[in-house]
């Protein structure tokens, strides 16, 4: 199997940091590359010699936010695979990403134990949603 290339973006590093241990212990999985915000993550896929295959994005972030990044990295790379990881339980959010075109939604607290398998799931074509969140899909384009 090819290896499945993931950029990190989180504001902060500690965070960051978290994600590329967890991330390491996946099979056939590697960090290409980390920004703090969006300017950051447009800056480094549009100087990137290889684009990757997965970018995990947090929400909340100073400048511009996951959700404009999102957009913009489906819409100048629509073959990058974008998952959200974030604190936020909230219908609007989750709708608003997934409109967006973000294939998974995984809140903080789940990252230790579904971050692994959301992404193998994305890897796989899937769309995946924490599965603490009380939102179900069928109701976010109410």
């Amino acid at each position: 199997m090819m290896t499945y290339k993931i950029v990190v973006v989180d504001d902060h590093p500690l965070i960051r940091h978290f994600i590329r241990r967890i991330i390491a212990d996946g099979e056939d999985l590697k960090v290409v590359g980390e920004a703090g915000d969006g300017e950051a993550l447009l800056e480094l896929l549009g100087g990137a010699p290889a684009v990757p295959d997965l970018v995990i994005l947090d929400l909340s972030m100073p400048g511009m936010g996951g959700i404009e990044a999102a957009r913009q990295v489906k819409r100048d790379h629509p073959g990058v695979k974008v998952l959200v990881l974030t604190v936020q339980r909230d219908r609007r959010s989750l709708r608003d990403v997934m409109a967006a075109g973000v294939s998974g939604y995984v809140l903080k607290d789940d990252a230790c134990d579904e971050l692994l398998p959301c992404i193998e799931v994305i890897r796989s074509g899937g769309t995946y949603l924490s599965h603490r969140l009380t939102i179900r899909p069928e109701t976010l384009s109410a």
